[in-house]
């Protein structure tokens, strides 16, 4: 019997469009002009992080993504008051709580989900009541999934950094170990209930990589593609990592494909 493998969505992070633009200031380039041509080639949602401090992704923009996206906005935000008000004004499609420190330059690890105790669960509820999708951004560790399923999270999103970061270090070795932490943490998670996402510094050979894992519904990437839009374009990096996807998950499953 043929096994069915579902679909696997790419969501397309536009923060790092924003990045530059405040680099000069002004108005360009616009992240909403990125994420119509990110559509345009093959993504099936846009995700942005509304950071506290503002450094790329404003406010404004997050008003005209949600008033002129015509596929689901993910909005990425750290598990604050201010944070959950504003999603529960916007209404997207969904909300991604990740932990966020002022001095770090991207998000360098999973949310203590655990440690996050009632506070955090009872925004994980107020955002589900108000229609919108909760992701929790969460290492491979089964207890913090185990808690994600408690709370009601609907989705969990597996950080992937430290196994990429293992194999741009050429620790074979150890990358191995990690990417098995991962396959085994999205099958407890499916287990679970919970939908499975991944991201966080992959690009074109680490997604057709984890493409492979059956249950991965969604990848969400930023910063690699915003960097190969430099020199090849934002739709031709989308239609690539998009192709790259495909492969890997015909490669894994060629009986499904």
């Amino acid at each position: 019997m043929t096994r069915i493998v579902p679909p696997l969505r790419l969501g397309v992070n536009i923060d790092h469009v924003a990045t530059v633009r405040n680099a000069r200031g002004g108005a360009l380039p616009d992240p909403v002009r990125a994420a119509q041509l990110a559509c345009a080639a093959g993504a099936d949602g846009i995700t942005a992080h509304l950071r506290e401090d503002r450094r790329h992704i404003r406010d404004a923009d997050m008003r005209r993504l949600r008033e002129t996206l015509l596929v689901p906005l993910n909005f990425e935000m750290a598990a604050t008051e201010e944070m959950v008000a504003l999603a529960l004004e916007l209404r997207p499609h969904a909300c991604c709580l990740v932990p966020e420190r002022r001095e770090e330059r991207t998000t360098e690890g999973g949310l203590d989900v655990i440690g996050g105790g009632i506070d955090l669960a009872r925004k994980v509820e107020r955002l589900a009541k108000a229609g919108i999708r909760v992701s929790l951004f969460v290492a491979p560790d089964e207890d913090q999934i185990a808690r994600a399923a408690d709370i009601g999270a609907a989705v969990i999103e597996l950080h992937t950094g430290a196994w990429c970061d293992l194999l741009t270090e050429g620790k074979a070795t150890e990358a191995a170990t990690e990417f098995g932490r991962l396959v085994e943490a999205a099958g407890q998670g499916t287990r679970f209930g919970l939908e499975i996402h991944a991201g966080h510094g992959l690009d074109y050979r680490t997604a057709e990589t984890i493409a492979g894992v059956t249950e991965v519904r969604e990848l969400n990437i930023g910063h690699f593609l915003i960097g190969e839009a430099i020199f090849d374009g934002l739709e031709a990096a989308v239609r690539r990592m998009r192709e790259a996807m495909a492969h890997g998950r015909a490669v894994a499953h060629p009986a499904a494909a």
